[in-house]
């Protein structure tokens, strides 16, 4: 016994003839029940007035799952209760995914379908194409959708022989359905969005398009090689995230002091602008940078000459690059930044004999730390000093023999 939920998605509540028990599970003669399947969730309800947390389909029927053991038995006559919201939400939000991959039909490339799953607040549908859904592709989906929504497209269903069904070039077939679920099916159930989009599909649906209400597209990604999910939101949940999304819209826009259709111009504009400061602040901070280092003590060991100093507010990879653009070619130049746990940089010239690696390594021998690095150049940081017994102990500094 399979649910009549498919074929008769309008029936809400029916009676039927108790056939089987098993604690909390309970079979029945027939059911308008909707078992989980292909990404549509079991429906709700009651059943002999018994709360129904799920419904799955085995070999033995349709297993209704309730939420405590029921007062009726074997062969009692019980009334059952589908939830009228929830049944409503998900025909729409079925039908809605058809609609949606019409859409892609008509903008994707070697388009493919993986499959797609309805929760709560919103449904998924799985493209495998070779088309970039980019943004522009993703709002185009959401229009096209939306207007066959608007043109009040009739839905219908019905079975076809599985030879014909996978004979025709216009039915979309679920991957796990192109892999052999339905091999030894004598008919497969079609659901034709009045020619907009064919599919196979077992799931309950609404009878014309106008009835699934606004849809609007919240986002993409990519769960697997090949495929890009288009996530949406129908119904009731479709209005408010669409509502949210305006709302939004407006508040950007009057922080910006524009208009929502100048919103796109003005922002690429204060975009440009902010890199471009950004472009001259990083200019000002290297220029401060580089004359605290001309401020350098200078300190003068085995002929070669040595600048070293401290550097307030400089994270350590910019105090590097500054000293690496400004020691000379015979020069040794030593950076210290940091008050707690301070680090170290040196840059040494390519005409001097000091190993700027080996300077890092003894002082953190002395102090801690990590790091390391060539004769060039090399860091530390880390250190278990301040600043002033770090310069003390680079003054002191006296190369292995």
């Amino acid at each position: 016994m399979q649910t009549r939920a498919p074929e008769e998605p309008e029936v809400r509540e029916f009676s039927a003839e108790v056939v089987g028990v098993d604690d909390r599970t309970v079979t029945l003669d027939h059911t308008y029940f909707y078992a989980e399947s292909g990404g549509q969730p079991a429906d709700r309800g009651t059943l002999g007035g018994t709360r129904v947390v799920d419904v799955q389909e085995g070999d033995g029927g349709v297993r209704h799952v309730l939420a405590s053991s029921p007062e009726f038995g074997v062969g009692d006559t019980v009334t059952g209760v589908v939830d009228d919201d929830f049944r409503t939400y998900c025909m729409r939000a079925h039908t809605a995914s058809h609609v949606l991959y019409g859409a892609g039909r008509r903008l994707l490339d070697d388009l493919g379908y993986g499959g797609f799953d309805i929760s709560e607040e919103k449904v998924r549908v799985d493209f495998s194409t070779s088309t970039d859904i980019d943004d522009e592709t993703l709002v185009e989906l959401e229009r096209l959708a939306n207007r066959t929504v608007w043109d009040s497209r009739d839905v219908s269903w019905e079975e076809v022989p599985t030879a014909e069904a996978t004979a025709r070039e216009d039915v979309a077939f679920n991957t796990k359905t192109e892999e052999g679920v339905m091999d030894d099916a004598d008919t497969v159930r079609i659901v034709d969005v009045d020619g907009w989009d064919v599919a196979a599909c077992g799931g309950t649906h609404v009878s014309n398009t106008r009835e699934i209400g606004p849809v609007t597209v919240l986002d993409r990604s990519n769960p697997g090689e090949g495929l890009t999910r288009v996530e949406f939101a129908v119904g009731p949940s479709g209005i408010d995230r669409g509502a949210e999304r305006h709302r939004a819209l407006r508040e950007t826009a009057a922080a910006l002091e524009t208009n929502v259709d100048d919103l796109a111009e003005t922002a690429a504009t204060v975009r440009s602008e902010r890199d471009d400061l950004e472009a001259r602040v990083r200019d000002l901070e290297r220029a401060a940078v580089a004359d605290a280092i001309d401020d350098f003590e200078t300190v003068t060991k085995d002929d070669t000459l040595w600048r070293i100093g401290v550097l307030d507010g400089v994270d350590p990879n910019d105090a590097g690059e500054a000293a690496k653009d400004a020691v000379g070619d015979s020069d040794v130049l030593v950076a210290v930044g940091g008050d707690e746990r301070p680090y170290l940089v040196v840059a040494a010239g390519h005409d001097s004999d000091v190993h700027a690696g080996s300077v890092v390594d003894d002082v953190t021998d002395t102090y801690g730390g990590g790091g390391g690095g060539g004769p060039p150049f090399a860091q530390g940081g880390g250190l278990d000093a301040a600043p002033a017994d770090v310069l003390d102990a680079v003054r002191e500094w006296e190369p292995e023999e």
